[in-house]
């Protein structure tokens, strides 16, 4: 099911819990944070990151094993209008189908899972900003990368890579959107090796779905 099919007059109220990703929660944004404002809200649209993450990030702080949203209460509250009248195609409807098609939230059944934190924008996503917001979103990342330990930026290349992993990019793209941002080309070559090597994404897929004795798993194959 997705929020393209979910009728609003069928399922008046999603339980929202939090999506729990250990790496984009360590290394992402909070929807509140001046990052997502500055970089994200061009990319996902005012009410999509402006109210309802920011919304959903302050509920979790209040309830952190989620909470109960009633779908036309929370349109109204967000000035998005009633989702009875307009059912799949109202303006609320399409921000959660927003949310699912950026990867900032899940819809599974009658439960939708919501991103804690955002993750650092991609090249694709920065290519949607103006010239303008590009060329902060530069200096942002040369600020990063200032009186930064060897092993500190090590650390943080492996988790960023593993993101990208994740988020469906090949090795080649999470070695090239490191050295963009700002790591020299042979960490940017070690971190990707290792994020789809044993040790990151093929490593975290086998520990997932381990083998049963005597038998090859298909998840270390990944590797």
């Amino acid at each position: 099911m997705t929020t393209a099919l979910l009728d609003p007059a069928e399922t008046a109220v999603l339980q929202v819990e939090p999506w729990v990703d250990p790496l984009i929660d360590r290394l992402g944004h909070d929807p509140r944070s001046h990052y997502a404002e500055r970089f994200w809200l061009p990319v996902l649209g005012p009410s999509t990151t402006m109210w309802l993450l920011r919304r959903t990030a302050s509920e979790f702080e209040r309830h952190p094993d989620g909470f109960e949203m009633d779908l036309a209460a929370q349109a109204k509250a967000l000035g998005l209008g009633a989702t009875e009248r307009q059912g799949r195609n109202s303006p609320f409807m399409r921000t959660l189908t927003r949310c699912v098609d950026f990867d900032m939230a899940a819809l599974r059944g009658t439960t939708l899972a919501v991103r804690r934190k955002l993750p650092p924008l991609s090249r694709r996503h920065i290519l949607r900003l103006p010239p303008e917001l590009t060329e902060e979103h530069e200096h942002y990342l040369e600020l990063q990368t200032l009186d930064t330990s060897h092993e500190t930026m090590r650390n943080k290349g492996r988790l960023l890579a593993m993101s990208l992993a994740e988020l469906g990019e090949d090795q080649a793209t999470a070695e090239e959107e490191l050295i963009r941002w700002r790591f020299h080309p042979a960490m940017a070559r070690e971190c990707a090796a290792w994020a789809f090597g044993r040790g990151g994404l093929a490593g975290r897929l086998g520990e997932q779905c381990p083998a049963p004795s005597g038998t090859s798993s298909s998840c270390a194959s990944a590797s």
